[in-house]
């Protein structure tokens, strides 16, 4: 077959783009060269041109040129296929089928658009549907609002917003809705924001993420009552939180009651080209228009929305902007028209297929862990899961609990749900820093409070989600969950020992994920704010920088970079095997070394400064002393020498030396006798602590070691029998009061001898073989 060279000439150079562009392996010189190359830096256009190489090598690194190494090598780009290079390749052949003549141009835009929506509609069961393209996923809800009030207002064309004071149109949106969309439309019709109206959610019935349809419909009956018109109303099929559909089948029923119109928007209307359905998404194919986002469910980069309705006016759809004359925006949909093509009605159900599976296989492995709690529409089948850690309290647990929570009822609820969100917070983010494939991300639900959220429509077809993913998944939350709970286990305990221990002070930071934040408090001796305030800061990055210098399994840390305390320790998650009071100990222990050698040197500059202003007035005393023992002859020059060498004086040579340790000044006389210099007296020796904790070898700090666990090594098995032995070698403890003198030491060790000597007489009478000399003279010995 004849092919349009330019054509094949287009689709080459495409493929060569794309090569160039996701080939990443760049060597570290090059990075260093191109950090701080003039090209990156904007500047004139050049006069002389460039090649197609060069731009695309300008556009490569403009992509990666900026990233640090640390970023560099977890960021990941989107799975561009085959699709999705043909998706590329519709942007490319809508420039070039721009530049046709208008009658073949007309002919070809009319088939790709009517065969688009002929496919659409089929595989998403929506029968006698038009269809509109557009980039923004909100446009395609604007214009059908436009639609809806050229229906409802006869006269909007001549008379515009005048007709609106008649009669006020009211749009009714779910309190679930995406965050702005209300304000949205609002402020691109040019209306009112009382013209939105929030309906809430359910609060005692059904799923508390689906729209309250009878406050809905006593809403609707107060607007009418008062003048008002309702216009519109869009529901949800997958909230963009919990994944949750609203009572598509009721709403349906109340819009035809007050003549309103139906928009449904939602992830899980991608379900609607599966062979199963449920019937709560089912209905959605009765409504008057829905969104399609097939970009993210197919994993299709720059393709258009897809808005599906019916009318029967193409007049008002003209009006609306829903239609248009000319051809070149006609051409919106041949992305879209050509990645269809290439997957298939096989490869688009194998795909939304694939991403339920997924969701489900996840949703069954949640089922079998502990502390974990789920939040899902439907059992059987249900695209987005979302789950959090909560920790259930036991029977007794729960009784106490109760009964605290009685009396300060709302201050614990509120602390509780915040240390909750904080470590559901950092357990969604660990999730997708180890699994970034599986695409999970977290959300603030305004019941649940802040969740994980695994929506593979929305991301596996664009990351390559596949089952070993989810299994990895699995195993990476099954290790942060007793993280998790020793944690918040010891969270308490630890903020109990730091309240008890003199010179710490326990900071409540409830949006730290952690086992807690404490301060060392500096003792001040009137010293003023500033000063305080830097010396505080000095002992406690001195004591964070001890702390990580111990071979521990903990993280140390001045807290995050945006809202945290200042002059703190952050402390990270723990273990259950943490020993709470050597670590509150060792933080109070290090604290205090450090304020005391802080305080050594400080007292030590001052007692050198006096030592030396008073060894300058001893010199100059002893000086004006030698002066008058000397002589007033001995002064003049001439004379003095002579006199000096006629009859000598002797003097011992007066000095001062500085004992740091005793902080006072000596003579020098004694090193001259000597002729040795003096070691003073012995400085006394380093304080150690007494709460360090013999570790054996190989065990980091601050583990607590568990004695019920039956396993033992051989080396502790010694070492354990060796403390028995010597617990039996020790002397017998005395009750607090009882004292024991030396002659009654002397009387208990006679005693005890003369006991052993007739033991041993005993053994060697009651032998009936003779007596053996040698082991008589080693019992003798031995005594």
């Amino acid at each position: 077959k004849m092919v349009d060279p330019t054509l094949a000439e287009m689709g080459k150079n495409l493929n060569e783009a794309m090569k160039m562009l996701e080939d990443n392996q760049r060597k570290v010189e090059e990075e260093n060269e191109k950090k701080y190359a003039r090209k990156d830096i904007p500047g004139p256009l050049q006069g002389s041109g460039q090649d197609m190489v060069s731009i695309l090598q300008l556009v490569q690194n403009l992509m990666h040129g900026e990233e640090e190494e640390e970023t560099s090598q977890s960021y990941r780009l989107q799975n561009v296929g085959e699709q999705g290079h043909m998706a590329l390749l519709g942007h490319s052949l809508a420039a070039y089928i721009s530049v046709l003549d208008r009658e073949r141009l007309r002919k070809l835009t009319t088939r790709i658009l009517s065969d688009t929506t002929l496919w659409l509609c089929r595989l998403f069961r929506y029968e006698n549907g038009s269809a509109y393209y557009h980039e923004d996923d909100r446009e395609g809800l604007l214009k059908i609002c436009r639609l809806v009030i050229h229906t409802r207002y006869e006269d909007y064309t001549i008379e515009g917003f005048n007709v609106l004071y008649t009669k006020q149109p009211v749009i009714y949106i779910s309190s679930a809705a995406r965050t702005g969309l209300g304000q949205a439309l609002c402020n691109q019709l040019g209306l009112p924001l009382s013209c939105m109206c929030r309906v809430p959610c359910n609060t005692m019935f059904g799923s508390q993420h689906q729209m309250d349809v009878a406050l809905l419909d006593r809403l609707i009956k107060d607007d009418v009552e008062s003048g008002k018109l309702p216009l519109l109303l869009v529901a949800n099929a997958g909230t963009p939180g919990a994944g949750h559909t609203d009572k598509l089948g009721r709403l349906k029923e109340l819009c035809e009651q007050y003549n309103m119109w139906l928009h449904v928007e939602g992830v899980n209307l991608a379900t609607l080209a599966l062979g199963y359905v449920s019937c709560s998404v089912l209905a959605a194919t009765k409504c008057d228009s829905m969104t399609l986002t097939l970009g993210s469910w197919l994993g299709l980069p720059a393709v258009p929305a897809v808005t599906l309705y019916r009318h029967e006016d193409p007049s008002l759809s003209l009006a609306a902007g829903l239609t248009s004359s000319q051809p070149v925006e006609k051409l919106r949909a041949l992305p879209l028209w050509l990645s269809l093509q290439y997957l298939g009605h096989d490869g688009i159900v194998e795909r939304i297929k694939h991403a339920s599976q997924l969701s489900q296989r996840l949703l069954e492995n949640l089922k079998n862990l502990d502390f974990i709690k789920t939040s899902v529409e439907d059992e059987l089948s249900s695209p987005v899961v979302v789950f959090k850690f909560f920790q259930e309290y036991s029977n007794r647990d729960q009784t106490a609990h109760a009964a605290q929570a009685s009396t300060i009822q709302h201050p614990i609820i509120s602390n509780e749900r915040h240390i909750y969100d904080t470590f559901n917070q950092w357990l969604g983010e660990q999730l997708a820093q180890l699994v970034p494939a599986s695409g999970v991300d977290v959300v603030e639900l305004e019941d649940e409070g802040t969740c994980v959220r695994f929506s593979p429509l929305m991301t596996s077809a664009v990351l390559g989600t596949e089952i070993q993913d989810i299994d990895q998944l699995v195993d990476c939350l099954k290790m942060k969950i007793p993280v998790l709970t020793s944690t918040l286990q010891l969270r308490e305990e630890f903020e109990q020992e730091v309240r008890r221990t003199v010179g710490l002070l326990y900071i409540e930071d409830l949006g730290w994920p952690g086992l807690g934040v404490v301060r060392y408090n500096y003792h001040s001796d009137g010293k003023n704010d500033d000063k305080q305030e830097k010396e505080l800061e000095k002992i406690n990055t001195e004591l964070l920088k001890k702390l990580n210098e111990l071979e521990s399994d903990l993280t140390f840390s001045l807290g995050p970079e945006f809202g945290g305390q200042k002059n703190c320790v952050y402390i990270g998650m723990v273990t259950e095997d943490l020993d709470v009071s050597e670590l509150v100990e060792t933080i109070a222990a290090t604290g205090r070394e450090i304020e005391e050698n802080s305080r050594l040197l400080e007292n030590m500059t001052e007692v050198v400064r006096k030592g030396i202003q008073e060894a300058q007035l001893q010199l100059q005393k002893a000086n004006e002393e030698r002066l008058l023992e000397e002589g007033l002859l001995r002064q003049i020059p001439v004379v003095g020498s002579v006199l000096n060498w006629f009859s000598p004086f002797q003097a011992s040579p007066k000095g001062r030396t500085f004992n740091l340790t005793a902080g006072s000044l000596e003579s020098t006389e004694s090193m001259y006798v000597s002729k040795a210099q003096g070691t003073g007296t012995t400085p006394p020796p380093t304080p150690t602590s007494s709460l360090a904790k013999q570790r054996l070898p190989g065990q980091k700090a601050f583990k607590r070691s568990l004695r019920s666990s039956d396993g033992f090594s051989e080396t502790s098995s010694i070492s354990h029998c060796d403390d028995l032995e010597k617990m039996d070698q020790r002397p017998p403890t005395l009750s607090p009061g009882q004292e024991q003198g030396p002659l009654e030491m002397e009387k208990a060790e006679e005693q005890k001898e003369e006991a052993q000597a007739q033991t041993d007489t005993e053994d060697i009478h009651s032998d009936k073989s003779p007596p053996d000399c040698t082991k008589v003279e080693d019992q003798a010995s031995e005594r």
